[in-house]
């Protein structure tokens, strides 16, 4: 009979070491996720920051164009610098 309490007694510690091994492995890959999750969350934000300064950068775009469109300032241009004027009346010609 002690034969068999050295066994039990030797199975015990064998048993507890697996059972730490598996608590540890579960715990490094639980660290890992997380770790991996948090760089997930910080390249999302820094997309996000540089999606914001883009559309900020076609904002301003848009305003620019227009004020490139404007008619009036292409008709300062067109008199300033091409020293282009409206027509006079008998200038104009009329087709049907």
């Amino acid at each position: 009979m002690p034969v068999a309490r050295k066994k039990r007694g030797g199975l015990r510690l064998p048993r507890l070491i697996m059972v730490a091994l598996l608590f540890m492995a579960t715990a490094l890959i639980y660290v890992w996720f997380r770790v991996s999750i948090t760089n997930i969350d910080y390249r999302i934000a820094g997309e996000m920051h540089s999606r914001d300064t883009l559309l900020e950068e076609n904002r301003k775009l848009k305003v620019e164009i227009a004020t490139l469109k404007s008619p009036r300032r292409i008709e300062s241009i067109a008199r300033a610098k091409l020293g282009m004027s409206y027509p006079e009346r008998d200038q104009v010609i009329f087709l049907r």
